[in-house]
């Protein structure tokens, strides 16, 4: 059922019982690959089926009950799954599967007990498209998504990985759906694949890719098709004389691009709206990386403390020895609950990623109301929040601990002040994904 046009390939329609896919004529013969497709999820209902796939098989996919595509395959498939068939309310997800020629798909548990990964995405009726990087490199197969929040095609998250996993040497690349009592539209708009190289090794040259004969033959079949689809529109003219040139046709599209171009109110309300909770969306995400960073330094700081404390029991006798001891071990402490504090800070921003994401889906009127109070009670509580933080930093660090900082070169040994200001930032940010939650 699906339907190639110049721009994209429209692997399902939504209509009920449709199944499409779509093939790489020749198998791969890159050991190392990496492939980028950009498809559209659309459907008007709430609730979408069944879904997409992305395969890498020995063979060519037939027509089948896995998303359009043939069971018992022998490679792997990245399944982008719509419906939620063991009621377990974690789809739209995306599930990797392999398979050796010899398994069923667990359609009713949704994969979940083959499943190799998996992440939870939400890829349906995105304003951008969604993109999907999937590289195998040395037996490591990874899934990155771009959600298709923002316009920004570099914008991947990890989504899954899996490793010490083994593929057949050369297969094809293809890409199926299906739709089943629900349906959605299924677009691929681009399929790029790259072959990956080892550092230093000689990458072939693409004349010896592709033999000059083969080459010859596909742009035959080439022009070829091109020309039965010119002889097909002109047919369709002749037999059509009265679609072209009438003036109430031309009206019509007239009132629709005017249409178009001008939005109402309520859609920019919805539009600005969108973007302000795109930027907070970006704005958090960076956050979160730099408490990954955060957290990676203390952990080192943490670790050359412990060793400092190992040297000095050793080497220190007396109760000279003893006081450094305790001093270092506050220190030690104190920076484990700093650990400590930032995992519970990265988990709440995770969850107010997840809010978010889910409140840029565009709603009613009563919700633009709703949303922009959210922004105003933030704006209010703002410096209330900056303030109670300096206080309590100020009163948990007394006068005399800041100037015994442990003597240790290679790692930071006091707050800066960016490590302060990210904290209070952090802080901010838990207060707006509590009020939105509220």
């Amino acid at each position: 059922d699906a339907i190639p046009s110049a721009d994209q390939i429209r692997i399902t329609t939504s209509l009920k019982s449709q199944r499409g896919s779509v093939w790489t004529k020749n198998k791969s013969i890159f050991e190392f690959w990496e492939v980028e497709v950009t498809f559209r999820v659309t459907g008007r209902g709430r609730i979408g089926a069944d879904g997409l796939a992305i395969w890498f098989t020995e063979e060519q996919g037939l027509e089948g009950p896995v998303f359009g595509a043939a069971d018992k395959w022998n490679g792997v498939g990245i399944f982008f799954d719509s419906f939620d068939n063991d009621g377990k309310k974690n789809n739209p997800g995306v599930i990797v599967v392999g398979n050796n020629g010899k398994l069923l798909y667990d359609h009713q548990n949704d994969g979940s007990t083959q499943a190799l990964a998996s992440c939870q995405r939400d890829f349906r009726n995105k304003p951008y498209p969604v993109r999907v990087k999937i590289i195998y490199y040395q037996k490591t197969l990874t899934v990155l998504i771009n959600n298709g929040f923002t316009p920004d095609k570099d914008d991947y998250e990890f989504c899954a990985k899996v490793e010490d996993m083994v593929l057949p040497s050369q297969g094809y690349f293809g890409v199926s759906a299906a739709t089943g009592g629900l349906a959605d539209d299924h677009d691929v708009l681009s399929f790029l694949t790259f072959q990956l190289t080892e550092p230093g090794k000689e990458v072939p040259t693409p004349d010896a890719e592709i033999p000059q004969k083969d080459k010859d033959k596909y742009q035959e079949e080439f022009e070829h098709f091109q020309q039965e689809l010119d002889k097909k529109k002109e047919e369709f003219q002749k037999e059509h004389p009265d679609v072209q040139g009438q003036p109430g046709k031309t009206a019509c599209a007239f009132f629709l691009s005017a249409e178009d171009i001008f939005e109402t109110v309520s859609d920019r309300e919805l539009r600005q709206i969108f973007e302000g909770q795109n930027r907070i969306h970006l704005e958090i995400k960076q956050l979160n990386r730099q408490l990954d960073m955060i957290l990676d330094e203390q952990r080192r700081y943490v670790s050359a403390v412990t060793d400092e404390i190992a040297k000095r029991g050793a080497g220190v006798p007396g109760q000279q020895g003893q006081g450094s001891q305790q001093e270092i071990e506050t220190v030690v402490k104190n920076q484990e609950e700093v650990i400590r504090q930032v995992n519970e800070m990265r988990n709440s921003i995770a969850d107010t990623l997840r809010l978010i994401s889910g409140a840029q889906q565009p709603g009613s009127a009563a919700g633009v109301y709703e949303t922009t109070q959210h922004f105003n009670d933030i704006k209010e509580h703002l410096h209330v929040v900056k303030r109670d933080i300096e206080h309590l930093v100020q009163r948990n660090m007394p006068s005399s601990e800041k100037s015994k900082c442990p003597d240790l070169p290679p790692f930071p040994s006091c707050l800066s002040t960016m490590h302060f200001f990210i904290f209070v930032a952090v802080q901010t940010v838990l207060f707006i994904g509590y009020i939105m939650y509220r």
